[in-house]
């Protein structure tokens, strides 16, 4: 396992949490004392060769193909039987697979939702099941039968990119105000609302004073969403926008929720031979370093997969030793029915400006970088 120095010390500001852990025999969490810690009375734990189910979404980015990757030899090499599995299929395709992992008996699942909200059945069976859940990136919402949710912090994320935006306007655009346009995430990933209202936290009194103008007027997230996270989706609203708005006007930025939308609105762009804009983005994904690198792409936020999913095996091997759980957060992530404790890591903003420092470490970004 790596050594995780890299991802805790960016939270050392974070006033760290514990919550006890426990095993098959009691897997719920009591959130609500003041301490945000909860006692287990009984606990087995789990012995190595245990079953661990990973049920991720499609793909549609580099990073959950990584996970697939880092989870099967992680899990591996800490001694347990790792399930990892992709619902290219949809909602009921994952619905099925996590019904399967339940049959099979597994200790712990982790969960990376198409939708979080389509899985109170399946939740409600891994409860009954004495399974541990942990929501793994996106957390898990109208059920209180998730135990724990491991994730960067998504509106630290949009946060940065509505930064990241005013920053590359000032840089190369000039003086305000600023042409830009809005795109969000899929509506079916709790993330993408939470990334987008990060951003407008930022965005919002920029647009009110009059720095900046969304000539199309679409500013609501239901307005800039992108289904399924989909390149072509992205591409055909960014087509119209551009057709229906910039025929005599600058599209000087867009605020892009992850690189694949960026690059998709770059190409839309280009095919309308208007200049590049500033472009936001998320994930830190090959061809969009290379395009940052090139002064294309403004920005990218750095969300290491392999920190990510090494914490999230961190807490799989603590549940099975019964150990305490480690959590920074118990008071943000409202599911709907409760408040689900939280571990988050801390992203970090990358532009062409800081990337060969950002990517020191990685084997494959840091060659992009030099």
């Amino acid at each position: 396992m790596r050594n995780f120095a890299k991802s805790l010390a960016a939270l050392t500001a974070i006033s760290a949490l514990a919550l006890t852990s426990c095993g098959r025999e009691d897997a719920g969490t009591d959130t609500g004392t003041d301490t945000g810690t909860a006692a287990a009375s009984t606990c087995e734990g789990f012995e190595d060769g245990a079953a661990i189910g990973v049920a991720l979404p499609q793909k549609t980015s580099e990073n959950w193909v990584l996970a697939e990757q880092l989870f099967n030899e992680g899990l591996s090499d800490a001694g347990y039987e790792p399930s990892v599995q992709f619902a290219n299929g949809g909602v009921s395709e994952q619905q099925a697979q996590i019904n399967a992992m339940i049959t099979n008996g597994v200790e712990v699942l982790v969960v990376g939702a198409i939708d979080g909200a389509q899985l109170g059945n399946q939740l409600q069976q891994a409860k009954d099941a004495g399974i541990t859940v942990l929501a793994y990136d996106r957390l898990l919402t109208n059920t209180e039968n998730v135990d724990y949710y491991v994730a960067y912090d998504n509106f630290k994320v949009g946060e940065l990119q509505g930064q990241a935006l005013l920053d590359g306007l000032a840089e190369r655009k000039g003086e305000a105000p600023y042409n830009i346009e809005l795109f969000a995430g899929s509506p079916d990933d709790a993330n993408a609302q939470v990334f987008f209202d990060g951003a407008m936290s930022v965005l919002q009194p920029k647009i009110d004073d009059g720095t900046l103008n969304v000539v199309s007027g679409q500013t609501a997230f239901d307005q800039a969403v992108t289904q399924g996270w989909k390149a072509e989706n992205a591409q055909k609203r960014a087509d119209t926008l551009l057709s229906g708005n910039y025929a005599s006007e600058d599209l000087d930025g867009v605020l892009s929720p992850n690189d694949t939308l960026a690059r998709a609105v770059l190409t839309s762009v280009k095919a309308a031979g208007k200049d590049i804009p500033v472009v936001t983005g998320q994930d830190s994904e090959v061809e969009s370093v290379k395009s940052i690198v090139a002064g294309e792409q403004y920005s990218t936020i750095n969300k290491d997969t392999r920190d990510l999913v090494e914490h999230t095996i961190t807490m799989v091997e603590g549940l099975g030793a019964c150990e305490e759980i480690e959590v920074n957060d118990t008071d943000s992530y409202d599911n709907g029915v409760k408040t689900v404790p939280a571990y988050l890591l801390e992203p970090q903003i990358v532009t062409e400006e800081n990337a060969a420092d950002a990517y020191a470490d990685d084997p494959t970004l840091s060659e992009i970088t030099k």
